[in-house]
């Protein structure tokens, strides 16, 4: 069987990436019939957009995609691409595996925490009112008027939904996932104890979800509380799910405790589509160098490969880059002490020492 992918290489260090990436999952014997479509700042010129029409239209007709890195600029220009694609395609739940892998320079070894991470609501609903503006006027009025209280005039104002709706699902796919996968306890994060009607509506709707899946433990942490017990113990965590901003966070949190976002995959869900990409950013100081770690948005493409139902293509692959790893002779620079990395390959030689593995 042929599968219909979307394959979106990205900008900066992304087109090197998804390469390496086409060719391992190629390599695992899996028929693939990719349509390539780009996105990101080298298209806006010619399209007048960072995310064409025809890129959507291709992720809906194939149902699953996989991405590369694409750049977000900070503090100005277009609003992320990866965030607009969530939201246009509805892609609710994004799943960050943290899992380590023998011969990763790390603190830790025993890590293998799954963060759900709701997609669309939140802080990250992309909801502003810029500083200055009549509309920022109106709405800090409004806010003093009902809450009574004080925003200073020349604040920029970014709104926070939390709702029943989205809560249930994202905290729902958790469980779902955690039962599917042999997952024996699901932690819940949030602030409830200061943004009582937003973060408290995540609580509660959790626990009543929670109350469904008797089978799975579950628990709750407040989330600063959770970053210091992430760093002190992490293998006491198994699923976590929590609202937007805080799954960002966390799940840099948990890529460094395996090793860094060079080994940290994303898989971006929704009841219509699925989308692949590797946690990191675009890198583009890297651009072209053939130096940048693949592996994250490979370990995406495993998770391609079991959305798929490729179970055995799925662990053939993740298995080849633990292989890679934990014997260290052909990795990217950021697997290596400081002191080896005049030792590192390349990302294509690391995709060639893989597939060398599975042959």
């Amino acid at each position: 069987m042929a599968y219909n992918i979307t394959l979106i290489p990205g900008d900066g260090i992304g087109p090197e990436l998804t390469e390496a990436t086409r060719r391992v999952l190629e390599a695992t014997g899996v028929t693939f019939n990719w349509d390539v479509v780009d996105a990101g700042v080298d298209v806006i010129e010619k399209h007048g957009t960072p995310l064409p029409e025809h890129v959507l239209e291709s992720i809906r007709s194939n149902k699953v995609a996989l991405k590369g890195p694409i750049t977000t600029p900070v503090g100005y220009g277009f609003r992320s691409v990866n965030v607009s694609l969530r939201k246009m395609l509805d892609l609710y739940a994004c799943l960050r595996p943290c899992k380590s892998y023998a011969g990763t320079p790390t603190y830790f070894n025993d890590v293998d925490v799954v963060i759900v991470r709701e997609n669309t609501e939140d802080l990250y609903a992309g909801i502003e009112f810029e500083k200055g503006n009549r509309e920022t006027a109106e709405i800090i009025q409004a806010i003093q008027r009902l809450s009574g209280s004080e925003i200073r005039p020349d604040s920029g104002i970014s709104i926070k939904p939390i709702s029943v709706t989205g809560t249930q699902r994202i905290v729902r796919f958790a469980f779902e996932y955690a039962r599917t996968n042999g997952r024996k306890k699901v932690t819940a994060l949030h602030k409830a104890n200061i943004m009582k009607f937003t973060d408290g509506l995540f609580l509660s709707v959790a626990r009543e979800v929670a109350e469904s899946y008797p089978d799975i433990e579950f628990e709750d942490r407040i989330i600063d509380n959770m970053a210091m017990q992430m760093v002190k113990n992490p293998a006491q965590f198994d699923v976590i799910v929590c609202p937007n901003l805080y799954g960002d966070i966390v799940s840099d949190l948990g890529a460094g405790l395996v090793g860094g976002l060079g080994l940290a995959p994303g898989a971006n869900i929704g009841d219509e589509a699925a989308l692949f990409e590797p946690t990191h950013g675009s890198a583009p100081k890297y651009k072209g160098m053939n130096k940048a770690n693949p592996m994250a948005q490979m370990l995406s493409g495993v998770l391609m490969l079991r959305h798929l139902g490729e179970f055995g293509a799925a662990d053939r692959l993740e298995n080849a880059i633990a292989a890679v790893i934990s014997e260290g002779k052909k990795v990217s620079y950021d697997l290596l002490p400081m002191d080896q990395r005049d030792r590192a390959v390349g990302t294509s030689q690391v995709a060639d020492a893989i597939i060398e593995r599975m042959g």
